[in-house]
């Protein structure tokens, strides 16, 4: 491994799955440094992180890009913030980047944000903002206002669910509008979203999801046709100037099968549409965004347009894809806030894949095939990242960790595919 360099600054980055892995990954490729990966504590977890498994991932074990430390309290929303300054008086001699993996931190990041600027740089929006874009139902609402597409939606709530007649034809997609009230909710029968083919089936679902703790909202929306392939993901930086410095499209190859981890992208390609990225360009400088943004959707060869799922306000979790195309996303923020580096607003066209998967299980359950073959060129001329296989953090115990893990994705596609596509 190439020699590890001192730097004026050190990223924190919450959780330690294989987006942590990547933001981590983007720090050495560029810096030549490692990065703090935080969990929080083993002992005295809550309900979130159990089912979350807050333990250390495996996508970061036995890596020498990255540094791992537990956190007492970290998944505590009454003492997130104490945890955090905690661990920044341990690193006062750095200039400390704060950077989350999911979006339960996002908002606990957000939602305190003026006492943690105080020790760290936070990329995020303000709390005014996420008012407006917390939910999906409120993202759709600006959606209307700003003419983006998204699917056929009705809003359903607890008081209002009973035999509601749903004027969108079967089958449907049900998923909750508040994303981290339902993560926090534990019941046997939790799906992250629901394919439903009729009436009985559909109440029963609500009301299952009902009798957890969530209570929010739900969202029921059409189905837009078409398997993986018809999925693209955005991930956008926006400076703190708000201004979109940069936007990278990906079209997903093969998502996660699996009912929990429903949309999880396995496999992507980098893709590019200029219309589509001038919309959500103005979207978001219009409403003063700024730092990392993701947006899921799917194109609807119906009507040729894009359909927009949700906006998560973190980058993506397979989001080293921009990274590996040759613009280091993570690079864009140390410029950004330490070094003011104006960038100009670049739209990523560089071809690349970007997998989790084995490429013999990505080719084997490929539907596309034009994108199959395209792929496999791509691979050919070198455009290939592995996300987890790294020739400058190998050794022997993480080589045999992730053979072994490339085993449990062949095995677990083997198990959920046939369902989730029947």
């Amino acid at each position: 491994m190439t020699s590890i360099k001192e730097q004026p600054f050190l990223p924190i980055i919450i959780q330690s799955g294989q987006h942590a892995y990547g933001v981590a990954r983007s720090f050495y490729a560029a810096y030549r440094m490692k990065s703090l990966v935080i969990e929080p504590a083993k002992k005295g977890r809550t309900m979130r992180s159990l089912l979350l498994k807050g333990s250390q991932g495996i996508a970061t074990q036995n890596s020498g890009i990255l540094d791992f430390q537990y956190v007492e309290h970290l998944d505590d929303p009454t003492r997130f913030v104490q945890a955090l300054v905690g661990l920044a008086m341990q690193c006062q001699q750095k200039k400390l980047i704060l950077l989350v993996c999911d979006c339960y931190y996002a908002e606990l990041i957000i939602e305190n944000k003026e006492q943690l600027e105080k020790y760290f740089i936070l990329p995020y929006i303000d709390q005014a903002l996420l008012n407006r874009v917390q939910t999906k139902e409120k993202f759709y609402r600006l959606c209307d206002k700003y003419q983006l597409k998204y699917p056929k939606t009705i809003i359903i709530t607890k008081e209002h669910h009973s035999n509601r007649e749903i004027p969108i034809q079967y089958p449907i997609i049900i998923k909750p509008s508040n994303t981290v009230a339902y993560t926090n909710c534990s019941f046997p029968e939790k799906k992250k979203i629901y394919l439903v083919h009729d009436a009985d089936e559909m109440q029963d679902i609500i009301g299952c999801i009902y009798r957890s703790s969530y209570q929010d909202t739900l969202i029921v929306q059409e189905f837009i046709p078409g398997d993986d392939s018809y999925i693209r993901v955005l991930d956008v930086y926006v400076g703190r100037d708000r201004k979109v410095k940069l936007m990278c499209l990906s079209n997903k190859l093969l998502e996660d099968p699996s009912p929990q981890n429903k949309g999880i992208s396995l496999a992507v390609m980098t893709d590019y549409d200029e219309q589509l990225m001038e919309s959500i360009r103005h979207f978001l400088e219009d409403i003063g965004y700024t730092g990392f943004a993701n947006f899921d959707m799917k194109y609807d060869a119906r009507d040729g347009k894009y359909k927009l799922f949700e906006m998560n306000l973190r980058a993506g979790a397979s989001s080293y894809y921009v990274t590996a195309s040759g613009y280091n996303l993570m690079q864009y923020v140390v410029d950004d806030y330490l070094y003011q580096v104006n960038h100009e607003r670049t739209y990523v066209q560089t071809k690349h894949v970007w997998s989790l998967l084995p490429s013999k299980t990505l080719f084997k359950y490929m539907k596309n095939e034009k994108l199959k073959i395209e792929a496999k060129q791509l691979m050919k001329e070198g455009q290939y990242t592995d996300a987890l296989l790294y020739k400058e953090d190998m050794n022997i115990k993480r080589w045999i960790k992730l053979k072994l893990y490339h085993s449990y994705l062949q095995i677990k596609y083997s198990k959920y595919f046939n369902k989730s596509n029947g």
